[in-house]
């Protein structure tokens, strides 16, 4: 079965990656950021060697996204980042191909292991099965 481990962020949390202090968190050090990225670096590494692994990504920052979706005319409305009503975006994710559900979940608590500054609240690791796309539904 194929599944979506992701982990989410918001444009507070990579500022404070950039070194500007977030209203309600701590701000990285370089330090810190560094053993995020090793860690972070050494799951994906573990799962390309286990087979699991399909692919992984880190995603920019919110402020360099953009939001596509229709008005009550049905036309377009294109709307740059980070957005307002959204609090928490998809930061990066890993597409993995695992023999069950306890299996993924035990990536994605491993990812919860993942060090950060003192006082940091990290929010949940989200997992999706891939829907099986031979049943022909969208």
């Amino acid at each position: 079965m194929k599944y979506l481990v992701m982990v989410q962020g918001s444009q507070a949390d990579y500022e404070a990656m950039s070194g500007k202090a977030p209203q309600d968190g701590p701000v990285w050090s370089e330090k810190e950021l560094q053993a995020m990225f090793a860690f972070m670096g050494e799951v994906t590494n573990d799962l390309a060697e286990s087979g699991e692994l399909i692919d992984a990504q880190g995603l920019t920052e919110p402020a360099q996204a953009r939001f596509v979706s229709k008005d009550q005319d049905g036309r377009p409305v294109i709307t740059d980042g980070p957005y307002g009503e959204t609090k928490e975006v998809l930061a990066g994710y890993w597409l993995l191909e695992c023999e069950s559900l306890e299996r993924v979940t035990a990536i994605a608590q491993r990812v919860l292991e993942c060090p950060g500054p003192e006082g940091l609240v990290e929010p949940p690791v989200v997992i999706r099965p891939v829907q099986d796309s031979s049943g022909g539904e969208c």
